[in-house]
Parts: structure tokens; C-alpha cells; sequence
């Protein structure tokens, strides 16, 4: 089955109003779906529930793109806003246009991995004795307290990866593994963008970090990576920075 497509507008057409959108990727250095979220963009699909690490900063091409453009409904991420650095997302969550359901970093991977196997829940330690924990069930195990946590499904995953060949099978390089594999699975629709499209079979199996059984599309990215724009990043001013508990946030 050849599973690439002409364009990133191809393949993100049929994302509707209302979908649940997974969009991996972490920090500044690496790579995102660019090319798919700036197609998602110009659609203009709106009222959308993002799962991902964080939006981003102002103007990049992540999920804050989608909340400059007023698409975002909901956000389930590890990380809602960025100290000292207004963002579209942040005014919007302030003005409770957003809702957030905030969940730690690698409880977020390991429910969506879940998701994708169908299990419905699982117990962890993490966050517990924090305001995360309101309204879940907490349970005793060998004396340490544990809360349960729910799975995710999503109705796509928007991933980037290095190369594809044309049964969707897909290598990552370095830390772009990150949540590429678990959003995936999470995925009723994963569409994939890369920088290359190789025939089936010149993959080695080895190199295949994400099987094609759990790629639905492969387009060939039309972004690529500003590097020079990471080094523009702009900087947390410390005296904007919030405070928690009197102490400063990360600047």
C-alpha cells in the first residue's frame, strides 16, 4: 500500500472542526510538523484539542500557530505557558477561551501510549500530593499512594520524522524519537512528514523506528528547519518572570 500523498494540504484535508490533534515534538532544537500545521492553519479548522509538550513561542511553527489563529479549543500538554514571554495561547487561557487540562511530561507520553494499546488506565506515583491529582482516585500500593490516570486517543497525530519509505515505516534521528512513537499509537489517522521518501524495502529494519502499521499518510516536508531561528529565540526577562511559592520561576 502506498501510503504518501501529494502535499501537506492533502493530508491534512479531512481533519474536521472539533478534532483531537496530537502534535509531537520538544523544545527548540527539534524538529516539528511544520509543514503540516502551517496546511492546518490556512484550513483554518477550528475549535481543536491539541495534545502536545507545550504551544510554543510567539510565531513558531507549533501549536501556536493553530492559537494565533483562534483554532484551539482545548490543550492537554505538559507545559501551558512560557514565563516572561506573552503568547496568543496565554491570553486566550486567561481568558478562559482555552481550557487546559495540565498533565506531566511523561505521564502525557506514557497515556497516550496507553491509548494506543487500549488500555484504559494505569496508576502513578507522579504528581501526587499536587493540585494535578483533583478529582482522581488515589490508591495505596506496598504503602506509597498512586493516582490513576486515564489513556488518550486522538483522532490524528501530526509527526516529523527524517525518512519514510512508501508503506509509511519510519526512521527518526536523536531525540526526535521523543513522542513521535506514543502519539502515533495514540492516533486513529498519523500522518507523517519527512525529509526523504524512499522506496518499500531500502529502509534496513533496523533503522525503522515507527512500523508503517501505525502510519496512515507520509508526506514530503515543504518547511524545512530554520536553524538561524534558534538562535533568535527570545529570552525570559527576569524581572517578568512569575513567581511561585515566593520563589522565581525559570527565566
Amino acid at each position: 500500500m502506498d501510503k504518501v500523498v501529494a502535499s501537506p494540504q492533502q493530508a491534512v484535508a479531512d481533519i474536521s472542526d472539533g478534532a483531537t490533534i496530537a502534535i509531537a515534538g520538544f523544545s527548540v532544537g527539534h524538529r516539528f510538523a511544520s509543514s503540516l500545521l502551517l496546511a492546518l492553519r490556512d484550513q483554518g479548522t477550528k475549535d481543536l484539542t491539541l495534545v502536545c509538550n507545550s504551544l510554543g513561542g510567539p510565531n513558531e511553527i507549533r501549536g501556536q500557530i493553530l492559537a494565533e489563529n483562534r483554532q484551539v479549543k482545548k490543550l492537554i500538554a505538559a507545559f501551558s505557558v512560557r514565563p516572561g514571554i506573552p503568547t496568543a495561547s496565554e491570553e486566550q487561557i486567561s481568558a478562559g477561551t482555552i481550557e487546559v487540562e495540565v498533565v506531566p511530561q511523561g505521564t502525557l507520553v506514557e497515556r497516550c501510549r496507553a491509548g494506543g494499546c487500549d488500555i484504559p488506565a494505569f496508576y502513578t506515583p507522579t504528581s501526587v500530593g499536587t493540585l494535578l491529582t483533583e478529582g482522581k482516585e488515589l490508591r495505596e500500593f506496598g504503602g506509597k499512594k498512586y493516582v490513576l490516570e486515564t489513556g488518550i486517543k486522538v483522532d490524528y497525530a501530526l509527526l516529523r520524522g527524517y525518512r519514510a519509505d512508501r508503506a509509511g515505516n519510519v526512521q527518526f534521528r536523536g531525540g526526535s524519537l521523543n513522542f513521535n512513537p506514543s502519539f502515533a499509537k495514540a492516533a486513529r489517522v498519523a500522518i507523517v512528514e519527512v525529509d526523504e521518501i524512499v522506496e518499500t524495502g531500502e529502509l534496513a529494519p533496523e533503522l525503522i523506528n515507527l512500523p508503517g502499521i501505525f502510519v496512515a499518510r507520509v508526506v514530503k516536508a515543504t518547511v524545512p528547519m530554520d536553524t538561524e531561528a534558534l538562535r533568535r529565540t527570545p529570552r525570559r526577562a527576569p524581572d517578568t518572570a512569575k513567581t511561585y511559592n515566593g520563589k522565581p520561576a525559570l527565566t
